[in-house]
């Protein structure tokens, strides 16, 4: 169906007109090679005539003027082929049906190229000249480098130029076989001439165009970009474009993930199955960042059923609400109990057939847990005696604990109840019974609760400064996604009374963190170098219960899993006949609100317990098993 008579398509008739009348001329100089003879002149009104007669109607009726001519492009040139071949072809029949005089055979050939090349031709600079007019002024848009003359780079360098949005000057690559080429009309240089093209054209921004680098190499290259000035953007990785999370010119700054410098481990499809696929699990604390993050990822990995244990009415409806909007509503069961009891867990657990129990269940935020301990310590130890029993008296398959580094040689009270709810799942483990007992440990979670990168960020909002307990505190951290991977997998692992120690790389200083997350954020740093900057950092000294280096290990008795990224540790802690009386008097403790009786308890529960006062500064012990937690760490 052909289009209405509009303007624009009065206006592109009128144009194609003149090329069909101009690509009959030429066919005819470029076959004779010379202006037009006088005995040639007859022919060229009829030739004309019939030419736009024929040519343009076929045009309309073939759909050519729906295009448009913004999106004029190499399709448009694949497009027209076979429509000007037609509409040539017709014009053949024309003039031989209507018994005029015939130009040479070998014209036809030539006006089909002509007409194509000048149909083709004036909607690309129409195209060029629409976009022109619409840009910003120049001044307006930001001067660009792109990093990378790969694929990656030639589409992203593609796009920008079609949209206009930014001022490309200049394309960066390690390659020297690429410098002084072009791609898409725009200079390949070498990284080292970064600074001469700041200073000539006032580059404000790189893209990192390196989707299949290593994320240590990205890293390094926008660390030595962002000391040059410039605001550093990136395109997705090569897994977020693979899955359609994410398109190519969807650019963003460096992630916090990718502050850590290092590859997130990727998951063994097997032990995700083993662990949860096809089986009804339950999961406490579902409405905490890590309990959130675990019922997404349980019922990714083929859970058949989840049931949701949350005593927060505001985190189990945020969390029962992302997972209708994700399509897995039907396959949750979301329950407001509290963990601490027993009773009501246990009777839930047979109902629904639980198979698996995650426990992640806790007051884990330190100075909180410091300042309330007896709250602190009631809520963790119970919780995980309740699930315990649950676990056992239902007749569950596995158990997990998500614990912490904290656990390990504890300053704090938070520390202790870890460690004291580890040696209960360790006691339960060492029963006769069909329930595989399991403790994933791990350190800081980028992003979560308590967190401090919630911290910094807000801190940041506010002009500063950005608050660091010490110069050299140091902390493990990993990205919510990746921690509930590896629990999950452990818990694949799972043959009763390990502790496995998940691989959080090398740790990173805070107040290295803190410096990444100002710089991202698009401000200055203000220090001693930089007195006009716009953030800056204060140390307020080690708080109560703090260390300056965190441990994953007790012992250094620890061995390699089928994943890379999973040990698997024998720590020892009390026998049961030591454990469970002196539990149940620290809980009578709490129970009557006494809170010296209960603290004198805890060197007895826990022997490597050392509570330290604010300020003071503890360090780790020597950390004998840090080269076979991490063998890439001294490769």
């Amino acid at each position: 169906m052909a289009p209405r008579l509009r303007p624009r398509l009065l206006v592109l008739l009128a144009l194609d007109a003149g090329l069909t009348a101009l690509a009959v001329w030429g066919a005819f100089v470029l076959r004779l090679n010379l202006p037009l003879p006088e005995h040639f002149l007859a022919q060229l009104p009829w030739l004309l005539l019939v030419a736009e007669a024929i040519t343009l109607p076929w045009l309309l009726v073939s759909g050519w003027y729906r295009g448009l001519t913004r999106a004029s492009g190499s399709r448009t040139l694949y497009d027209l082929l076979p429509r000007s071949l037609v509409a040539v072809l017709l014009v053949l029949l024309g003039v031989t049906l209507a018994g005029g005089p015939l130009p040479p055979r070998s014209f036809w050939p030539l006006l089909w190229l002509l007409l194509s090349g000048l149909l083709v031709g004036s909607r690309i600079v129409l195209r060029d000249l629409g976009r022109q007019a619409t840009l910003p002024a120049l001044a307006v848009r930001p001067a660009t480098v792109i990093y990378g003359a790969g694929a990656a780079g030639q589409r992203l360098a593609r796009e920008l130029l079609r949209e206009g949005r930014v001022r490309l000057v200049a394309v960066l690559d390690d390659d020297p076989r690429l410098w002084g080429r072009s791609m898409e009309g725009v200079v390949i240089a070498a990284p080292s001439r970064l600074s001469s093209l700041i200073q000539r054209h006032g580059v404000l921004q790189a893209l990192l165009a390196l989707p299949s680098l290593s994320r240590t190499r990205r890293l390094a290259i926008a660390a030595a970009l962002r000391r040059q000035g410039l605001q550093v953007l990136t395109v997705p990785s090569l897994a977020e474009l693979a899955a359609g999370r994410q398109q190519l010119t969807e650019l963003r700054p460096l992630s916090l993930e990718e502050l850590l410098g290092r590859e997130p481990g990727q998951p063994l499809p097997g032990l995700l199955a083993e662990a949860v696929a096809d089986r009804c699990v339950l999961v406490t604390g579902a409405g905490g960042s890590i309990g959130s993050e675990l019922c997404r990822e349980v019922l990714r990995a083929g859970a058949r059923r989840l049931v949701l244990v949350e005593r927060s009415e505001a985190a189990l409806y945020a969390i029962q609400q992302r997972l209708i909007d994700g399509g897995d509503g039907d396959r949750a069961l979301a329950v407001l109990l509290d963990a601490c009891d027993g009773r009501a867990l246990t009777d839930l657990c047979r109902r629904q057939g639980v198979e698996v129990l995650v426990h992640a269940a806790a007051y884990k935020h330190v100075p909180l847990v410091e300042t309330n301990p007896c709250s602190g310590l009631a809520n963790n130890i119970r919780c995980t005696q309740a699930a315990l029993a649950a676990a056992r008296t239902a007749g569950l398959r596995r158990f997990v604990l998500v614990s912490s580094d904290k656990a390990v040689r504890p300053t704090n009270v938070m520390g202790v109840s870890k460690r004291i709810c580890e040696q209960l799942v360790q006691c339960q483990a060492a029963e006769e019974g069909g329930l595989v007992c399991a403790i994933v440990r791990f350190g800081n979670v980028l992003g979560s609760s308590g967190s401090v990168v919630p911290r910094f960020r807000s801190q940041i909002e506010a002009g500063g400064p950005v608050t660091v307990t010490h110069p050299e505190v140091t902390r493990y951290f990993m990205t919510v996604a990746e921690a509930v991977q590896l629990v999950l997998q452990a818990a694949g692992l799972a043959r009763g009374g390990e502790v496995f120690v998940l691989d959080m790389g090398e740790p990173v200083r805070i107040v290295d963190l803190a410096r990444q997350m100002i710089l991202l954020s698009g401000c200055t740093l203000r220090d001693a170098d930089h007195p006009d900057g716009e953030v800056a950092i204060r140390f307020t000294g080690l708080r109560s219960g703090e260390k300056l280096r965190e441990e994953l290990l007790i012992s250094p008795d620890d061995e390699p899993t089928r994943h890379p990224r999973i040990r698997r540790a024998r720590e020892g802690g009390l026998a049961a006949e030591r454990l469970l009386p002196a539990v149940a008097r620290l809980l009578a403790h709490l129970e009557h609100g006494e809170e010296r009786q209960a603290l004198a308890l805890l060197p007895t529960l826990v022997p490597d317990y050392r509570p330290v006062s604010p300020g003071a500064t503890v360090h780790a012990l020597p950390q004998r098993p840090r080269a076979t937690l991490n063998p890439r760490a001294t490769a």
